[in-house]
């Protein structure tokens, strides 16, 4: 029995080697592209669409119960220091504020807002795990599986990575304040991790992850356990060197920095992938590069939070591979981050060609190790077989209206924003289209019901 193929005709679609224009594509029933070519199919019916198709953009560190916080930790007495360290602590108020119901409903506004800009698959690094008092549930992984949930309302795939966290700092026990996030032993981890396994296993919109939070977090010895003894085929995210006090007291207690401990201790390679690494030596940073692993930048949030600059530049002169995160989602526009990773470096270097084609590198580098962070091959952006995941801009735009194909992705990257987006399609359909989510309504009440009930 022959299938039946859904058409849509864009203005362009970017492939891996450059435009596509026009671009036609065809998706089976259950998303999967069968056809893609600048010849018009022989198909009487045809969605025109007058927009330029991207890959969908991967988030590849998201904290979804901080988003009840977001812009709620932006009021700075006079004459206090505020940093990374006072913020921490209005973090740690919000997550002992939130029941599963309300991390579902506002997982479901952040996932449904993602999508609205142009994301279509997110990391998801969890470590909200217990009750309020620090207690297990009796489903181990009940924290878990309302993100999942919450994904497969707003429409988004995710990747959900249960966290192992372990330690108030290098050394010292827990706080009450982190008592959602613990387990104690690599075992409880491991137990944690099967459970969530269980409930990705029964999600087709999901896959699994495993991870540390940080070297400060989870005691040094148990962080080589957990790696050695962890799944073999899936990626493993954790957090290194994101501020200066963390390096200095890894220094204090490990006797070496964050990234540098890693590389010594740990068979570094393309399956890992470390968020902010804003502090690195020069040595660290080429090291780093030449291992395979990749970086997972979020300006949004390390600008938010003082944490300070990634070295991109010499990163990425040594063939260094990244991704990008919205962290605590102060800001969610894929195109606004990438950005400022180029801007950041143009700021300390003093030049404007941070790449040699800033737009192709920047986007080529966040698609394919974004797509190595959730799990996925990083395949061509758009191929036979595989899901069609995609974001559209207007072609209508003023600024993209007149752009020819040779300056149209730089004049995309770095002038558009949400706004100029006709929609995002996962699995071949339009979940966001003319800027509206189809179940806003639904997943906005939800969400404005949960977060009355919170005092931040």
């Amino acid at each position: 029995m022959s299938q039946t193929i859904k058409y849509y005709q864009f203005k362009g679609i970017l492939l891996s080697e450059g435009w596509l224009t026009p671009g036609f594509v065809g998706v089976d029933e259950v998303g999967n592209i069968q056809y893609i070519s600048d010849v018009r199919p022989e198909s009487v019916a045809i969605e025109a669409v007058h927009g330029y198709a991207l890959p969908g953009f991967q988030n590849a560190h998201s904290h979804a119960f901080q988003y009840a916080m977001a812009g709620m930790a932006e009021k700075h007495a006079a004459g206090s220091k505020d940093d990374f360290w006072s913020w921490r602590e209005a973090m740690y108020h919000c997550a002992l504020s939130l029941d599963p119901d309300q991390v579902e409903a506002v997982a479901a506004m952040l996932y449904a807002e993602m999508l609205r800009k142009g994301y279509t698959h997110v990391a998801e690094f969890h470590y909200l795990h217990h009750d309020k008092n620090g207690q297990t549930y009796s489903n181990l992984a009940e924290m878990g599986e309302r993100l999942v949930a919450a994904a497969k309302t707003a429409g988004i795939k995710i990747t959900l990575i249960p966290v192992f966290y372990q330690k108030g700092g290098f050394g010292q026990e827990p706080q009450p304040r982190q008592r959602r996030f613990i387990s104690s032993t690599v075992d409880e981890y491991f137990h944690l991790l099967d459970d969530s396994a269980t409930i990705v296993a029964d999600n087709a919109h999901a896959t699994l992850g495993f991870s540390v939070h940080s070297l400060r977090a989870v005691d040094a010895r148990d962080i080589v356990s957990t790696f050695e003894q962890g799944p073999k085929n899936i990626p493993f995210h954790l957090h290194a060197a994101e501020q200066l006090k963390e390096v200095s007291d890894c220094l204090a207690h490990l006797k070496q920095r964050p990234v540098e401990w890693l590389l010594n201790n740990l068979p570094v390679d393309d399956r890992f992938h470390i968020v902010h690494c804003t502090h690195m030596t020069d040595d660290e940073t080429i090291e780093l590069a030449k291992s395979g692993a990749n970086a997972v930048l979020c300006p949004g949030t390390e600008g938010n939070l003082g944490d300070g600059i990634f070295n991109l530049t010499t990163f990425a002169r040594h063939e260094g591979s990244w991704s990008i995160g919205t962290d605590s989602h102060i800001s969610l526009n894929p195109l606004e981050d990438l950005r400022w990773l180029d801007y950041a470096q143009r700021f300390t270097t003093h030049k404007r060609n941070t790449f040699d084609d800033g737009a192709s590198i920047l986007i080529q580098k966040t698609l394919l190790a974004g797509r190595k962070a959730m799990g996925t091959i990083p395949a061509n952006y758009f191929a036979i077989g595989n899901s069609f995941d995609a974001v559209v801009y207007n072609a209508k735009a003023p600024l993209l209206a007149q752009a020819d194909i040779n300056h149209l992705l730089p004049a995309i990257l770095y002038t558009s924003d949400s706004g100029d987006t006709l929609g995002t399609l996962v699995q071949g359909k339009w979940i966001v289209k003319n800027q509206h989510h189809a179940r806003a309504e639904r997943i906005t009440s939800s969400f404005l019901q949960a977060v009355k009930r919170l005092a931040l």
